[in-house]
């Protein structure tokens, strides 16, 4: 505000056109002289101005601190988002066409607090389902669904499997996840989406089992299991040109849908169980085989020469090994029964222990296999190592040796000839499977090739061609067969179908007090095409159920609900 010195004055301020005053136009402001603005005007601008600003400061504050959180969130949500379109798992079938596990897909819905494993529609992604047929249980095993986390991520956006052939087949039925690329807005609307990969569906897998026959199976297994206070049970049924099985089944069994449901009072009790139904006892079930072993032993001492298939070999009912340090104790090793003179065939057929004791062990002039050779041939015919059935066994077994019994019994490690005898007739320790159990029978069955089991139809079966005499094999087919014409497994004597068979009890526990009870056999006689291993395990001694009833009850299922399967090929 300080005083200007002024060094001219301008004419326009002092003079005025008197001839245009009356043409001025005011409201353009002319005629009028220039004046500075007033402190006023500064004020009322700068009160504008600040009265803006705090305006602004609290819309930002409502925006970015009250709201905040909520309109990120929005913000968020406002935008392209992936998504996962699920692929439907490949259908089971099994080898007539029916339907063992597959999908139920039902509509979307929306809505939230649904369970992920229960309502698998409600997730975008089909429900699986399983056949309620009986025997199948560890056939087909089970899946785990998709699942998310609290915050609605899939963690797992595929079925898995967890067992059976659900698992060992998994990269085929599992297919292949699409994409779609979807547009939401802050209300979560879905503005727009389009596939950018579309899924593609796992491919179905037919099996080589048949469930028909797999039910009838293990319903008679379940009766007799019961029947004879058995814990558990097991049977197989292998083609014994491809190695395809007709039926593995074991007892007790679970339930696939229970599992994939998640319902916990059944898990609970399956957990509780002590009968342990989980275990597949036809793949990595590990039982003493007992008798099973006969046709295999006599084959193995004829093809080496240790007796003649014609030499007869007397049973008192047990065998008498004299003890040079104590004459007066001698060992005494007992036969199930007098058995009287015995072959070869009628050995098998009677089930002598005294006979493979001999040709076994060796007694008097009688040589015997020894144990290096009884443990050589058991392994040529798939014992002590896995079976192969892929996904599945993993059970290798025990064939006890002088190595294996200094190893496990330290305290007492010398191999003595009773060891050798009793591995003879399969016990001592020997472990088996059921699924190695008929390899070895469809081996002999087919001539000496030991094939690797499979779930599936094969054009090219695998196996391996056994370098033991075939003659010496078909001499074990024949005591087979009369076993079950005139032996201890009359009880499949029948008509329609003729079998050869061979029946097993082996001792367990530590006083002996329980019992395996096995029948291993093939069928047709003439023209064998399947074989068979079945086994009740641990039942109290002395009960009078084994294989061959359990197999009686069978073939009459059999002739009734499936006769196309006892024929010949």
């Amino acid at each position: 505000m300080k005083k200007r010195r002024r060094q001219e004055i301008d004419p326009d301020e002092i003079l005025i056109d008197a001839a245009n005053v009356a043409e001025f136009d005011t409201d353009q402001f002319e005629g009028r002289i220039e004046r500075p603005l007033s402190r006023r005007s500064f004020v009322v601008a700068g009160g504008v101005f600040v009265l803006g600003a705090l305006l602004l400061l609290l819309r930002a504050g409502d925006l970015q601190i009250v709201h905040g959180t909520a309109y990120a969130k929005q913000a968020r949500e406002n935008q392209l988002e992936q998504k996962v379109i699920f692929a439907d798992r490949g259908m089971i079938e099994d080898r007539a066409g029916r339907r063992l596990a597959w999908n139920d897909r039902l509509p979307a819905q929306a809505g939230a607090g649904v369970a992920d494993d229960l309502s698998a529609y409600q997730a975008g992604f089909a429900s699986r389902v399983y056949a309620a047929s009986r025997g199948i249980g560890h056939v087909l095993g089970y899946v785990k669904p998709p699942a998310k986390d609290s915050s609605g991520f899939y963690y797992r956006d595929s079925y898995v499997g967890v067992d059976g052939a659900e698992k060992a087949f998994d990269g085929l039925l599992r297919g292949e996840n699409g994409l779609t690329l979807a547009e939401t807005d802050a209300r979560g609307t879905l503005v727009s989406s389009s596939a950018v990969r579309p899924p593609q569906a796992g491919a179905k897998l037919t099996l080589s089992i048949d469930a028909k026959v797999s039910e009838g199976l293990y319903d008679s297994l379940a009766t007799h299991a019961r029947d004879a206070r058995a814990v558990g049970a097991a049977g197989i049924i292998m083609n014994v040109r491809t190695g395809e099985l007709l039926a593995l089944t074991s007892y007790p069994e679970y339930s696939p849908q229970a599992l994939l449901g998640g319902d916990r009072a059944t898990i609970n009790a399956y957990n509780a169980d002590k009968r342990l139904p989980f275990l597949n006892r036809a793949t990595d079930g590990l039982y003493a085989p007992g008798s099973i072993v006969k046709p295999l032993i006599a084959a193995a001492a004829i093809a080496e020469g240790v007796i003649d298939e014609y030499k007869q070999i007397l049973s008192t009912g047990k065998l008498v090994v004299p003890n040079p340090y104590n004459p007066d104790q001698p060992t005494v090793f007992k036969d199930w029964r007098v058995n009287g003179w015995t072959d070869a065939r009628r050995a098998i057929a009677v089930s002598s222990d005294v006979y493979f004791y001999q040709v076994g062990g060796g007694f008097e002039d009688q040589p015997g296999l020894g144990i290096a050779r009884i443990d050589s041939y058991l392994k040529m015919f798939g014992f002590g190592s896995d079976a192969g059935l892929q996904g599945f066994s993993e059970a290798g077994g025990t064939i006890p040796t002088p190595e294996w019994k200094a190893a496990t019994f330290p305290d007492d490690p010398a191999w003595r000839l009773g060891n050798t005898y009793h591995t003879a007739i399969g016990q001592y320790g020997v472990q088996v499977t059921p699924l190695q159990a008929v390899r070895m029978t469809a081996a002999i069955a087919n001539g000496g090739t030991l094939l690797t089991p499979s779930l599936t139809a094969s054009s090219s079966p695998r196996g391996t061609t056994l370098s033991i005499d075939a003659h010496a094999l078909q001499v074990s087919r024949e005591g087979m067969r009369l076993g079950v014409t005139s032996g201890i497994a009359t009880a499949i004597n029948f008509s329609f179908v003729h079998v050869a068979a061979k029946t097993g009890t082996a001792q367990v526990g530590m006083r002996n007090e329980s019992q395996n009870a096995w029948m291993v056999g093939f069928w047709p006689y003439e023209n064998p095409r399947y074989a068979y291993a079945v086994v009740l395990e641990k039942m109290p001694a002395g009960v009078q159920i084994g294989g061959s009833v359990v197999m009686s009850d069978f073939f009459t299922f059999m002739e009734a609900n499936a006769p196309e399967y006892l024929q010949g090929l």
